[in-house]
């Protein structure tokens, strides 16, 4: 999957849950939504970009938190 997709995806999603008055609760609802409603695949495209400076500077900071704090939790569980 396309990083940059990801990244405009991931955006969108942050300008929604970055209208809610608690900050921390908005970051916690942007991780939430994306462990549920993304693909494991996506979500791995995605945290991978976290590594690269170029994608990174291009998420929203609420996001970038998000993705950060949450980074394990949103890491799929490796299968043998």
């Amino acid at each position: 999957m396309d990083v940059n997709s990801l990244v405009e995806m991931a955006n969108q999603i942050g300008e929604f849950f970055d209208s809610m008055p608690d900050h921390e609760e908005a970051v916690d609802g942007i991780a939430n939504h994306i462990h549920k409603f993304w693909a494991p695949r996506m979500r791995i495209a995605l945290l991978n970009g976290l590594d690269d400076a170029e994608v990174s500077g291009r998420l929203e900071p609420i996001v970038l938190k998000a993705l950060t704090k949450h980074r394990e939790a949103l890491t799929p569980a490796v299968t043998a």
